[in-house]
């Protein structure tokens, strides 16, 4: 997921690779969320709200297709905006009680069906970001004991050699995504490859006496690119610069 994450975000800062004498293909999509210099306005329900519109109505300008329109959160936007889910311009007033406590309370903003992950770009890092508020920083405080697969900092992936580069380029961590801070699109955005399908390879019983068990090797060779820019939105927070393209 965080690859594919990556490679919508860069899809979003894209124009149309179709090119054509006199005639140019819709390109990616940014949307400034808020309108301050503060990070912390990624948090706001209501400039979340007025984002999810905009890239509605800029998805609708490009001739993308409603079917399959999906944006990604973080957790802490998700429930920041189902606590405004009464007195915002959310369509779903209806959910409320058990599916509002539960969590499930925001279906979707202007047709684009809402999730949360921990795996998108969110201000150079993945899913979230604690410590002191900024221009690149949203300002909320570690709750503690989070473990180190929380707040996980983004590394260089361009393209290159070393041990974390690839063949394909997802972008610098400590520069491409410092201001990310949630993802819209639709299912025409990118596509994945997979050269080595999923499987699962068990030793013979011969092995078994050696190491009292059998030794299991999984494999998956996988690639994800961009299929089509103008199903790509991010958003973004603490600056009126849109990120550059990568």
């Amino acid at each position: 997921m965080t690859e594919r994450s990556q490679i919508i975000t860069k899809a979003a800062r894209q124009a149309s690779p179709i090119t054509k004498a006199n005639f140019v293909e819709p390109g990616g999509t940014q949307i400034r969320v808020g309108t301050s210099t503060n990070a912390s306005d990624a948090y706001s329900s209501t400039a979340l709200v007025n984002a999810f519109y905009d890239a509605a109505a800029a998805l609708d300008e490009k001739g993308v297709s409603n079917d399959g329109r999906v944006g990604v959160l973080n957790p802490r936007q998700y429930y920041e905006l189902i606590q405004a889910v009464g007195s915002s311009g959310l369509i779903n007033r209806d959910e409320q009680g058990d599916a509002l406590q539960s969590g499930n309370g925001i279906i979707e903003i202007a047709g684009i069906k809402i999730f949360k992950s921990m795996n998108i770009p969110f201000f150079g890092r993945f899913g979230t970001k604690y410590g002191t508020g900024s221009s690149t920083n949203p300002g909320v405080t570690d709750p503690g004991n989070t473990g180190s697969f929380t707040e996980v900092e983004m590394v260089d992936e361009t393209a290159g050699s070393g041990a974390v580069k690839t063949v394909n380029n997802y972008g610098n961590g400590t520069s491409n995504f410092e201001n990310s801070c949630g993802l819209i699109f639709q299912k025409e955005a990118a596509g994945v490859v997979e050269a080595i399908g999923p499987q699962v390879q068990v030793t013979s019983g011969d092995i078994s006496v050696v190491y009292q068990g059998d030794v299991i090797l999984g494999r998956l060779a996988m690639g994800a690119d961009s299929l089509n820019p103008a199903a790509s939105v991010e958003l973004f927070a603490g600056t009126a610069t849109k990120p550059a393209a990568f």
